[in-house]
């Protein structure tokens, strides 16, 4: 029934600081996006989805674990990058499935660096 995740839609509080840290940190490419849905919001493209990003006046950081998984090819390599770019990013570990990092986004949403056990 369910093929993929086709998007996830993220609230930020500064849309043009959440563009420079998906777009210039972690390297998404910006997506077309409909006029009619405003100027209020982006989309970003990861290859097999997107992700929405979208201004919302009354936005709180989330307080807990929700957060979105980006799966990548070496999780230190990405670190490095990362952290070269001046981007704060948990050490990575193993968790039996994979290894994973964490960092936020301008806006204190949590991504998840996930590289996948082959």
């Amino acid at each position: 029934m369910i093929r993929a995740l086709q998007h996830v839609a993220i609230d930020v509080d500064d849309l043009d600081a959440a563009l420079g840290f998906y777009t210039e940190g972690l390297g998404l490419e910006v997506a077309e996006r409909p006029a009619s849905l405003g100027a209020n919001g982006a989309w970003l493209s990861t290859g097999s989805g997107q992700i929405h990003l979208v201004e919302v006046e009354t936005f709180v950081a989330p307080a807990a674990s929700p957060h979105l998984a980006l799966e990548v090819d070496d999780v230190d390599a990405a670190v490095a990058t990362l952290r070269g770019r001046d981007i704060e990013v948990s050490d990575p570990f193993d968790v039996g499935a994979g290894r994973q990092a964490f960092l936020h986004d301008p806006a204190g949403n949590m991504v998840e660096l996930n590289q996948p056990t082959p």
